[in-house]
This record gives structure tokens, sequence and C-alpha cells, in this order.
């Protein structure tokens, strides 16, 4: 008895573990912070559109989101949406390589790999599962080190097994986005430099590329998946076919946009110097500027950015926005409202110019944003900060009921389901009853309670 205490200490600290191992390899990607912006929403989709339309799929359904987080990465996480790392746009030189990496993603897509994915985590369990059954027993009997062998030899088969079948899944969508690049007609050449950059990454980071390296990792050999592609693309008739200017310039723009906005100001200046009379980087320096507080040098790029092309609704979106944080609400009313025209009432930038009409705090804006602002949440209602303008300018309007509504849809979104019940029921209450705000408040106290539910019982 005395032998089998000393071996069942280590024994139970390696069973618990490799629990937690099983436990992490099978958890839900984690909640992360998506930015919304108009103009690389915009883009994104335009990348994607002829992918999407060669993949047989309908571009309605397919979302690209932009994920903030400056890791090189991109995925798909269940339904039709795509999520692409900040930092991928980052590293990426070209839209087209960007195209590639969505290429692939789709070929996720049409292959259902979330759904076997599920499946297959379900059966790598199943052998963990019975390599801790037939160790638990082991234990009991007093055979410590068996049962621990037991344990680890079910977690390498299930490790094994798991990441071949991840290995497979990989190689068969980097064929399936060769075939979409080429019936969209757009080259391969991007999707093989930016494997390239994978792979240099993993050598500068110590990852080994020897065929013997291949059983641990989720993924072929970045130099196996370049050959195979190369092999393949450079016989396509697409391989050839230029890249599209007009796409090109877009992209460097956002690319700068988004570094600007992201980075520190004075990394942003590094990259960007003012040597740099193009206009991504104005573009950079201009959100740089403007995270700095130096609000004249903002404005004096935007109006640089503006002389070049005066009806750029995202040049006139930043200055309004530079306005109106700067605290000129007022001044930032002409540039948005351009904005919003221009772009046909696009969400994002409505919600905005609703925003700027409200911190105006002069009623005679309060009717516009009001229409500004349910248009908006009509067009997006994904839209929290919209929704919680909308609130705003009905409480100030004295209309309760549907400043109660619009909180109540905020805070749906944003998970907080007692609140988003309560407000409901209150919006419910003082509406007309049988009224289309009426019945929409039924509906989001519905959702509210049912998300209530579903938390209690997993609870």
């Amino acid at each position: 008895m005395a032998l089998t205490r000393s071996h069942s200490r280590p024994f139970f600290a390696a069973f618990c573990a490799l629990l937690a191992t099983v436990a992490l390899s099978v958890q839900p990607l984690a909640a992360q912070s998506i930015l919304r912006d108009a103009e690389t929403e915009a883009l994104l989709r335009d990348m994607a559109y002829p992918l999407v339309e060669a993949s047989e799929l309908e571009p309605e359904n397919v979302e690209i989101v932009l994920i903030n987080d400056s890791s090189i990465n991109a995925f798909v996480a269940g339904g039709q949406a795509v999520y692409v790392h900040a930092g991928l746009l980052n590293a990426a030189d070209t839209a087209n390589e960007v195209q590639g990496v969505i290429a692939h993603e789709i070929g996720h897509i049409t292959a259902g790999h979330v759904v076997r994915f599920e499946e297959r985590t379900k059966g790598a369990q199943g052998i963990s599962i019975l390599s801790l059954i037939l160790g638990v027993g082991a234990a009991l009997a007093g055979a410590g080190d068996a049962a621990l062998g037991a344990i680890m030899a079910g977690q390498q088969a299930a490790v094994g097994n798991f990441l071949a079948f991840n290995r497979n899944q990989e190689a068969a969508t980097d064929q399936a986005g060769a075939r979409y690049l080429s019936g969209a007609g757009i080259s391969g050449r991007g999707m093989i430099s930016f494997f390239e950059k994978l792979r240099n990454a993993e050598i500068r980071r110590g990852y080994s590329q020897s065929d013997d390296a291949a059983y641990t990792r989720t993924h072929p050999l970045s130099g196996d998946r370049i050959q195979f592609l190369r092999d393949q693309l450079r016989k396509d008739t697409a391989w050839d076919a230029p890249d599209d200017p007009e796409l090109q310039a877009r992209f460097l723009a956002v690319r700068a946009k988004l570094f600007g906005y992201l980075a520190k100001p004075e990394r942003t200046f590094q990259e960007y110097p003012t040597s740099d009379q193009s206009t991504p980087a104005r573009y950079a320096r201009a959100y740089a500027y403007h995270k700095d507080a130096q609000v004249e040098n903002a404005l004096a790029e935007v109006e640089k950015l503006l002389k070049t092309d005066a009806q750029n609704p995202y040049f006139l979106e930043l200055k309004g926005q530079i306005l109106l944080e700067s605290g000129s609400p007022g001044l930032a009313l002409e540039p948005l409202r351009r904005a919003t025209d221009l772009t046909l009432n696009q969400p994002l930038i409505a919600g905005m110019f609703g925003h700027a009409l409200i911190a105006t705090e002069d009623e005679t804006n309060y009717d516009e944003a009001r229409d500004v602002l349910r248009a908006a949440v009509a067009k997006d209602r994904f839209n929290p900060f919209a929704w919680y303008q909308l609130g705003v300018v009905y409480a100030r309007q004295g209309d309760i009921p549907r400043a109660k509504l619009a909180s109540a849809e905020q805070q749906v979104m944003r998970r907080n389901y007692p609140e988003a019940l309560r407000n409901a029921k209150d919006a419910e209450a003082g509406l007309p009853v049988g009224s289309p705000d009426w019945i929409r408040a039924q509906d989001v106290a519905l959702q509210a309670r049912a998300e209530l539910e579903r938390l209690r019982d997993e609870r």
C-alpha cells in the first residue's frame, strides 16, 4: 500500500494535466474583438465576390469579418463567415495575396470542415476517454505506472489521429482554393507568395520543415504546399493575369489606414514618414495624428487627401470623425452628410453622422438624426453604436418606449440579457398594441429570455 500511494500522487498529477490538455484542445474559439470599418468591409467584400461566385455559394450569404488581432491568421468558425486578422492584411503586400487566403478559407466552408472538425474532435475525445477509463482502472488496481502509460498512449493516438485529419483537410482546401481562383480568373501568384511568407516566418521562429515534424502539425509542411500549388497553378490560364490596379490601390490605402488606427503613433510615423507623400502614407499619418491629439496635423493630411479625390466618402468620413471627436460636431456635419449620401446611407457612416447631429445639442437636428439612425439600423441591425444613438435621440424627444426598445436591441447584442429583457418589457408596455415596434419588443424579450434560460441550463 505504501508503494501504491507513492505512485498515486504523480499519477494523479499527470492525470489532471492530461485532462487539462484534452480540455484545451477542444475549447471553442474565444470571443475576439471585431473591427468594423465601412471602407475595409467594402474592400474585403469586393475581393471575395468573384471567389464566392466561383465556389457556387451565394455572395450575399458569405461574410468577411475583420478581427482585431495582430497575428497572421484567417479562419472559419461555422456558418458562411471568413474571419481575417488585421495582422494578415498588414503582412500581405498585395490584394492578390489576400484573395489567395480568402479562396482557401472559402474551401473550408464549401467542404463543411467546421462540422467535420467537431465530429472528429468527438472521435479524438472518444479515444482519450477510453484510455482514461483504462488508466483509472489500472490506478485503482494499484498499477500507477501502467495507468499513466495507458493514458499517454491513448492521448498520443488521439492527437495523432486528429492532426492527420486536420492536415488532410488543409491539403484538400488548398486544392479547392486553387479551383476558385481559376474559376474567378484570378492569378494564383498571390496564394503562392503568401505561403512563402508563412514558410519564412516558420523558419525564423525555429519551426522544423522536415518530414519528421509533419506528424505534430495541424497543417501540411509549407514547402510541400507551395510545391504542389505552384505545379497546379502555373498550368492555369489565369496564372499570368495582371493584378487589378484599382483593387490594389484600395488595398494599400486600407492597409495603411488600419496600421495608423491600430499602431502606436510613433510606429506609424516611422513606417510612414512625412517624406512619403503617397495616399496610403497620408492616410496612416492622419489616423496617427488624430490618435496623438494633433488635430491640425490630422486635418491637414485629410485636406491633402481630399485634394486628390474630393468625392471619396471615406476621406470625408475621416474628416468628420476627427472634427466630431475633437469637439466640433457642428463642423463635422457637412463632411459626414456628404459621406452618408455618397455611400447611399452606409450604416456605419450614417451612425456616425447621426451621432454628430445629436452631439450638436441642437433640437432642430434631432428629427434628421432619428431618420438617419432608423435607416442605419434597418440596413444593419447588428450595429450596437447606432442603436445606442437612436435610443439617445428618442429619449431627448420624449419617446421613452422607443428609447427602451433601442436600448434592448443594443443590450442583446452586448449579451446583457437581463437588461435587454427589462427594457424590452418596458417598451412593450408603452408602445401601441399591434404596432411593428410593439411586435419587435416582444421578439427581443423572447430572444433575451431564451438566452437566459440557455445560460441557466449550461450552468
